[in-house]
């Protein structure tokens, strides 16, 4: 027996990028807690941490690739699982062209460094024109704000939590989801930080939140209303001369007609429709406008509803007038060590094409996940046949489950890189498996873009592969050369870079990444290896990368970068030496240098958003009808669906209720854990009753990610609680028409109290 070992990891189970150190034993996890010398998250730890050892070792992970048979799931060899995808793909393909295969991509794929980095050139290579992510379900509204006023759509402004003195949170609760495009360890330590120095924490949100417990204030808002809110602080601040763009001024196009667009709002004709006072919207504007550093932030609650796509771009616009934008305790821009934005990443697009049968506008070349079903439901030239998806469970994370499900069963072909056998992945056909959570290095791409502080760590595998395993990256390789290889001479380059790449693994792909970075060596000989990860031309590059003779590039890599203690710059060789991680420094201004616009500008008023204020106003004229409304919500210990099946995160109390206030309660006759049924256009569902007044009255909120019910799941601890779904009652034709996100919040709802 071999003596306990520790191993420095970054937990990546959610966006906070906190230090653990994992005590283990002969393969075996003996503690998980947090690492006091991480200099990002200091010792900080959520309850999730110990999920790292219950989805490593939990006995209903997939080991290796499976098939669906008649009599049920079938253990298959890498090469037959490989064998049966590339033919059946590759023959619809044939037949129906690149429109029938549709590739979802999930929430876990953004937190595994491999999958990101081969998962452009992999969509290239399967030649799937219909795409979908999580994205359309989540953070698409600010994606977009980025993208129309910054010019790229990674280019998120990140609140400066650290040095700010004035915190608005509008449809966020970074108390239970640790933040969200807002990487900050120990993020409610920060803001009690914040606190004690003086600053003030709101929150605006229907329920009062775990967040809205801890703020100075709390603002309840009607569902859906935030843009009224906004545009009527903006007013406010516009007709009192509070505006102080500073610096910002000569970088703005679009002022005038920012102003022009808020002029009606004023607080007192929004207050009916938003159920916040005219007073409290004054001293909310008063006091963002007046405090030394503020900054708005806005989240789940604030793109997922009607008018997500015109929320977002007025939190902005706010942090904008009032010179909170790239400045210090305000909205900033990170200098990430692998800068996506820096190395030339794609910025995205918006509305260039649109989706089939709906006529939703694409994103980034994807579709809304609202429209998946229909796509593979309706019959026609573009039809989905065959879906690939990774990491990701429409079924319960997307509006119209059972539509979703029903759709999923139709398809002639389905194939999904998953760990699991959930309630998408039981539609596959075949099941590819990639490695478990410690037995891969981690980098986060992603969040150290939208972290508080520029950060970087590297954390190696804690633990071999094991035999007759594959890594993310491996499986979509082969799939790469298999799929995107259309003649004898272009596969036989895939399959020499494979080898190459295979050797360097992702340690060797990373080393370069950083050392092109701001903090690198700058290599110069990058532009192959970008084109190929944006799955550009993926022959042609292959050819590229395996002529490329540069020093330090393929050949010699691991010795000249990986082995060297001198390296000068950022490598991997610095960070093998710190595995606690480095602080590279707080934020820094970014502009104008950082901007992608066309114009060099800020674009304070961008067309859509100005069109798309009419429908604002109209709202000013509408009388609406007294009715309940439904809400989302999140809980620390749960992400999404991807974390039931981890005994020690869902016992206790049952967290599938339906929260509603005491005065609803009373009105329908409801008891405390009495079950109700809660209906929609769309279906019905039933669970307990939760009376809090928490709630706003006149609004109900279930939770995300349950519904782990369905015959053919193989979760048993997540069956075992297992609730109900919120998106079997949520309808999935119900959009931002501006933005195509799905509306999951301020959804109408009938409730009937069940004896």
């Amino acid at each position: 027996m071999m003596q306990p070992s520790e191993h420095f990891r970054t937990c990546h189970l959610c966006e906070a990028m906190c230090g653990v150190v994992i005590t283990h034993q002969d393969g075996s996890v003996l503690t998980v807690k947090g690492d006091k010398q991480d200099p990002f998250s200091r010792g900080h730890v959520c309850p999730k941490a110990v999920a790292l050892k219950d989805l490593q070792e939990d006995p209903d992970r997939l080991r290796g690739p499976v098939r669906r048979t008649a009599t049920g799931w079938e253990p298959i060899s890498w090469d037959e699982a490989f064998d049966l995808v590339t033919r059946s793909l590759l023959a619809i393909r044939k037949q129906y062209g690149g429109n029938a295969i549709g590739i979802y991509a999930g929430n876990p794929t953004v937190h595994n460094t491999s999958a990101l980095m081969f998962m452009a050139p992999f969509i290239h290579a399967l030649g799937a024109r219909q795409r979908f992510s999580a994205t359309s379900i989540d953070q698409l509204p600010a994606m977009l704000a980025a993208l129309k006023m910054m010019g790229h759509q990674m280019l998120l402004a990140i609140p400066d939590l650290d040095r700010t003195d004035y915190f608005l949170c509008i449809g966020g609760n970074p108390a239970a989801s640790n933040g969200s495009l807002l990487s900050a360890g120990n993020i409610m330590g920060r803001l009690r930080s914040m606190q004690q120095r003086g600053g003030k924490l709101v929150v605006v949100d229907p329920r009062r939140t775990e967040t809205a417990e801890k703020a100075d204030r709390h603002v309840p808002i009607r569902p859906g209303r935030d843009a009224l809110m906004l545009a009527a602080m903006l007013q406010t601040i516009f007709a009192h001369g509070w505006e102080r763009p500073g610096r910002l001024l000569n970088m703005l196009n679009g002022w005038d007609e920012l102003k022009a667009a808020v002029a009606e709002f004023t607080p007192e004709k929004v207050t009916m429709l938003t159920g916040i006072p005219a007073q409290v919207i004054f001293e909310l504007a008063h006091e963002f406008s007046h405090a030394p550093h503020a900054v708005a932030y806005g989240r789940v609650g604030a793109c997922t509803q009607s008018l997500g796509g015109v929320t977002l771009w007025l939190i902005q616009a706010l942090n904008i007038v009032t010179g909170n934008l790239d400045r210090e305790g305000g909205a900033m821009f990170t200098h990430p060590a692998i800068d996506l934005v820096g190395m030339g990443i794609e910025p995205g697009g918006f509305a260039r094409f649109h989706s089939r049968v709906k006529g939703l506008p694409e994103f980034g070349g994807e579709f809304p996940v609202t429209t998946l079903a229909d796509e593979i439901l309706t019959p026609g030239d573009g039809q989905i046949r065959a879906l690939v998806t990774h990491a990701g469970n429409p079924v319960l994370s997307a509006p119209g489950g059972v539509r979703m499900d029903e759709a999923l069963a139709s398809l002639d072909f389905m194939v999904s890189m998953d760990i699991y056998i959930n309630e998408t992945t039981r539609h596959a056909h075949v099941i590819l498996p990639p490695s478990g959570p410690l037995e891969h290095g981690h980098f986060d791409l992603i969040f150290n873009m939208l972290a508080v502080r520029n950060v970087v760590r590297y954390s190696p595998p804690m633990l071999p592969l094991p035999a007759g395993q594959k890594h993310d990256w491996q499986i979509l390789f082969e799939l790469i050369v298999r799929l995107g290889g259309q003649t004898r001479s272009q596969r036989l380059r895939l399959r020499a870079l494979q080898r190459v790449i295979e050797r360097l693994g992702m340690e060797g792909v990373l080393d370069l990444m950083l050392r092109a970075g701001p903090y690198g060596t700058r290599v110069k000989a990058l532009t192959a290896l970008q084109d190929f990860l944006a799955g550009r031309a993926l022959a042609e590059q292959a050819e590229s990368l395996l002529k490329n003779k540069a020093p330090g590039f393929w050949r010699g890599l691991r010795s000249s970068s990986l082995m060297s203690s001198k390296q000068q710059g950022l490598s991997m060789a610095r960070l093998r030496q710190a595995p606690h991680g480095l602080d590279l420094g707080p934020l820094m201004p970014a502009f104008p240098e950082r901007l992608q616009t066309r114009s060099g500008c800020i674009e304070l008023a961008p067309e859509i958003y100005l069109q798309d204020m009419q429908r604002v106003r109209q709202m000013l004229d509408t009388v609406e009808p007294r009715s309940l409304v439904m809400i989302g919500r999140r809980h620390l210990r749960s992400n999404n669906s991807w974390m039931h099946n981890s005994y020690r995160l869902v016992k206790g109390p049952d967290r599938c209720t339906l929260m509603i206030h005491p005065e609803d309660a009373a009105h329908y006759g409801l008891g405390e854990g009495q079950m109700v049924r809660v209906s929609t256009v769309t279906g019905q569902v039933e669970l307990p009753a939760e009376i809090s007044d928490a709630m706003m009255p006149g609004v109900v909120s279930m939770p995300h990610g349950f519904g782990h019910h369905r015959l053919g799941v193989q979760l048993q601890v997540a069956a075992a609680h297992a609730g109900v779904s919120i998106n079997d009652v949520i309808d999935a034709n119900s959009v931002d028409t501006l933005s195509g996100v799905a509306v999951l919040n301020g959804v109408p709802v009938e409730i009937m109290a069940l004896n």
